[in-house]
């Protein structure tokens, strides 16, 4: 069985300081601490898996085709400093849109990397800036840990892989 760290996008990842929907490369600004910390839980044998409501799609704002451009971005920016990100799930509906199954805070897009990746759920964490991450983290039956919005996310890591956070 295998061990991951789940992370949100927006606000966890990159800075959403001043925008709401983030889609564009030139607004797209990596927060502190993030390169370094998924490096960090690759070294130490962690998925790193990002899960994501990206209801602009939904809205008819960005394309998906926008968000993948996007996260090829991010991608890259990842590899440049030598460390990967497993998978990019996230929902593209809106719930002003109608019903879905897989935006957060249901579990799903969880449940999906954790049987596709077979993790072992009491060693994975969700880090996440608002309470529907955390709840999508309990609903899938792993650890949530709320931080502040676009914070430093290094010493999280630091102490899941020092097995301080559990």
């Amino acid at each position: 069985m295998n061990k991951a760290v789940f992370l949100d996008r927006d606000g966890v990842i990159n800075s959403d300081e001043g925008h709401y929907y983030i889609f564009r490369k030139e607004d797209y600004k990596i927060n502190p601490g993030v390169l370094e910390g998924i490096t960090l839980l690759n070294c130490h044998g962690y998925k790193v898996i990002v899960v994501s409501n990206q209801g602009g799609i939904g809205k008819g704002l960005y394309s998906m085709s926008d968000t993948e451009l996007l996260h090829a971005y991010l991608l890259e920016q990842v590899e440049k400093v030598g460390g990967h990100i497993d998978e990019i799930y996230y929902c593209p509906h809106h719930p002003d849109t109608g019903l879905c199954l897989c935006r957060k805070p249901s579990g799903l897009m969880i449940e999906k990397a954790i049987a596709r990746f077979h993790l072992d759920k009491s060693l994975c964490y969700l880090i996440g800036d608002s309470r529907r991450d955390i709840e999508a983290a309990e609903n899938a039956g792993i650890k949530g840990i709320l931080i502040p919005k676009n914070s430093d996310i290094l010493p999280i890591c630091q102490a899941i892989i020092e097995g301080k956070i559990g």
